[in-house]
């Protein structure tokens, strides 16, 4: 799909969806996963793939009828974002119930900065409108550079206008500006369950190794931050369900890195916990385990298709 088209498909989603009747937009939702997964494209079965791994003694009907259940979920996720901005306060207040807040409201309280790491699960950027609509916190996060230039733009104008600062991934002053946000108190948030680049961290991951991003832990030991990993589910209902799990600490001795490896392992646990109990709700469309990987090309990056991830 050339980037124009793929820039003005998403403008024109968020331009039409949000005008819709919930009803119809839940319904044009479920119609679309259900003729992709129907298609049996890349993208799916890289989905299904990945959902054999998780649940290992699932029966092929079982990994079928998780897939459509997970591509629901995932396009559940677009039309919320689609119609999100549309929202209203008291709509985003209510639309999230995420157990053991205590765990990030008692941080922040103590002045503490914290970090939210986070798999690719359920809605995400609702979890964050409801951050900074209910608790009144804003905090920082980063969106990695997408083609169009204009469809980035997009996505950044898009969360900036629920109320959260975004970094671009690209270039090397993120690290420092959300060093000095945590230094200050503030609040990161931080999508950590794939990185294919050079300073990935092996982790086990249901039994096989895979990279995740060190960013996270090395945040929390440069600064001093709290770590909290956090998971997120659907239920029938129309409320975003999630759970704060507690506290990563930096274990005792041992160079920085090997404690950073060390908490993205830990990271990479709870995470996995919460994709064990709501792997529908997972939406890992593209390669994960190294095992999945083809061989880096000469000069190249290794290869990072097929799928469609949430930017």
């Amino acid at each position: 799909m050339g980037e124009a088209l793929t820039d003005a498909l998403y403008g024109l989603a968020w331009g039409t969806v949000k005008k819709l009747p919930e009803p119809v937009a839940d319904a044009l939702g479920r119609t679309v996963a259900d003729t992709a997964w129907r298609r049996r494209g890349k993208g799916v079965l890289r989905l299904e793939a990945n959902l054999a791994r998780v649940v290992p003694d699932a029966s092929p009907a079982r990994l079928a009828e998780l897939s459509r259940a997970g591509m629901r979920s995932y396009m559940r996720y677009w039309m919320e974002s689609f119609r999100l901005p549309a929202w209203s306060k008291d709509r985003i207040r209510g639309g999230f119930a995420p157990q053991d807040l205590h765990h990030l409201t008692d941080g922040l309280a103590g002045g503490r900065g914290v970090v939210l790491a986070l798999p690719h699960m359920a809605n995400y950027d609702l979890a964050g409108a409801w951050v900074t609509t209910k608790l009144g916190v804003p905090f920082t996060t980063v969106a990695e550079r997408l083609k169009p230039e204009t469809l980035y733009d997009r996505f950044v104008a898009y969360r900036e206008g629920l109320g959260m600062e975004v970094l671009p991934h690209a270039g090397g002053s993120a690290f420092g500006t959300l060093s000095r946000r945590l230094r200050a108190g503030g609040l990161v948030c931080l999508v950590a369950d794939r990185d294919l680049s050079a300073s990935g961290v092996e982790v086990d991951f249901f039994g096989e190794r895979a990279k995740m991003p060190a960013g996270p832990a090395r945040l929390a030991l440069q600064t001093g931050a709290l770590l909290l990993p956090v998971t997120l589910w659907y239920d029938r209902s129309p409320v975003l369900q999630g759970r704060v799990h507690p506290p990563i600490e930096a274990p005792p001795g041992g160079t920085r890195a090997e404690q950073a490896a060390a908490m993205t392992q830990q990271l990479a646990d709870a995470f996995a916990s919460g994709i064990a109990e709501h792997p529908q709700d997972w939406h890992m469309l593209q390669r994960l385990w190294l095992a999945d990987l083809a061989p880096r090309p000469a000069g190249g990056r290794p290869d990072q298709s097929p799928g469609t991830e949430k930017p």
